[in-house]
């Protein structure tokens, strides 16, 4: 009998050779760790393509999937190298970008193009930055982080609450009460993210979006396993079936909104709006 991971695999797998990428194997994909931001942040799998072709093949990844026919991850998949509490890594104060310049500016104008003035917005596993544009005329603007200091020094929230999604996934929040979900490079931490999925569904209005981006950077040592064995094309398949197997959100998409590709970080956004009817 297959695992579920060796079928998610094979999704994966299906879903970019329709894009014409084929993946490189698992072993040369969990090698392919390099330099980081700081000692402790290193470069997830990721291949080495032209711009105009990764791009190309990151926003066809999304197109016409085929995800499995029932949520295909085994709880080992979504295991950590260090399993100690969350709260433990994350007291100490990180007052730093986890990407670089050129990748927060990318996103600071995404965001600028698909926000609009009064938007209720909610920013989960948020820090001292939110990478919102400056004239950004938010209503409610919510941070939802693990390290109370690096919250209280986002000057673009109007509130902000301190929780541990891994340990308690259900956000503090009535249901329907945001516009638009945020979550910068760090859905890789998120172990349960079938539960969070489902809470970022529950609180956000019909037609409201999720946008969720992502780099090839991250802590290894709280990155979920399955991420660190899999590359950038791969990463927008499961984070496209986060969204898939939540039953509450439109199809998935995927842009490449990598400022400088092969000079600075990459970055791709997965967003899905939450059904209307």
């Amino acid at each position: 009998m297959q695992s579920r991971s060796f079928t998610l695999l094979l999704a994966m797998r299906s879903a970019t050779l329709a894009a014409g990428f084929v993946p490189p194997p698992a072993s040369s994909i969990s090698g392919a760790v390099g330099t980081g931001l700081s000692s402790s942040r290193t470069i997830s799998g990721s291949s080495k393509l032209n711009a105009s072709t990764m791009k190309e093949l990151a926003e066809k990844v999304l197109v016409n999937p085929k995800f499995p026919d029932a949520w295909p991850f085994s709880p080992e998949d979504f295991m950590r190298q260090d399993e100690s509490d969350d709260t433990i890594f994350y007291h100490q104060p990180r007052l730093v970008y986890h990407i670089d310049d050129f990748a927060v500016g990318a996103l600071t104008k995404y965001y600028a193009e698909n926000f609009k003035d009064g938007d209720d917005v909610l920013d989960i596993c948020s820090s001292w930055v939110s990478h919102y544009p400056k004239d950004f005329k938010g209503g409610s603007v919510v941070g939802l982080g693990m390290n109370e200091y690096e919250l209280s020094q986002n000057k673009q929230l109007t509130s902000y609450d301190v929780k541990d999604l891994n340990a308690d996934c259900v956000f503090p929040y009535d249901d329907e009460s945001f516009d638009k979900v945020t979550c910068v490079v760090s859905v890789d931490y998120l172990n349960q993210p079938q539960q969070v999925f489902d809470e970022i569904a529950r609180v956000l209005r019909p037609g409201g979006e999720c946008i969720i981006s992502m780099s090839n950077r991250c802590f290894p040592t709280k990155a979920f396993r399955i991420w660190l064995q899999t590359n950038d094309l791969e990463h927008i398949f499961i984070v496209g079936s986060f969204f898939h197997f939540s039953g509450q959100f439109d199809p998935a998409t995927c842009e490449d909104i990598s400022p400088n590709p092969g000079r600075s970080d990459p970055l791709f956004i997965v967003k899905a709006a939450k059904k209307s009817d």
